[in-house]
């Protein structure tokens, strides 16, 4: 997301010499992370099978979260990106962005610590979903963000 909001701003040399949809450089900066991805995955199912964890039939969902978890960096990344593009300062502001998006998301801790009234606002939150998804798919467990 923070290479994809940066990426028309960086980019603004070949923007303004070659005519090309400015759709693509957001989705170029991107695509990378799909090669990191499917490393770590790599080493994820290396890691399930050391320690005897079988996928489910659920694991088949993973497309889907794979899906939502990149149209969610891409939307997020080209709105900032625009918003770049006209206030040059959001690009030191999306460091901290990322930082705080991390700490909301269920990623280090399981959303059945969220206290119960804060489950709807919590629930807002797209990456929450997919990370319950992932950990769904892979695990069979979830956190308790549906209940």
């Amino acid at each position: 997301m923070t290479q994809s909001s940066n990426s028309l701003v960086g980019s603004q040399g070949l923007i303004t010499k070659v005519y090309f949809p400015r759709l693509v450089i957001p989705i170029a900066a991107i695509l990378p992370g799909l090669v990191d991805f499917a490393i770590a995955f790599v080493v994820f199912l290396g890691m399930m099978a050391y320690y005897g964890i079988a996928p489910t039939w659920a694991a088949l969902t993973l497309p889907l979260f794979l899906l939502l978890a990149l149209a969610t960096a891409l939307a997020a990344g080209l709105w900032l990106s625009a918003l770049n593009v006209q206030y040059r300062d959001v690009r030191y502001t999306l460091t901290f962005l990322v930082q705080f998006w991390l700490f909301v998301t269920p990623i280090a801790y399981p959303s059945s610590l969220v206290p119960e009234k804060w489950r709807l606002l919590y629930g807002l939150n797209p990456m929450a979903g997919v990370v319950e998804g992932f950990r769904w798919a892979l695990l069979g467990k979830a956190g308790g963000l549906g209940r």
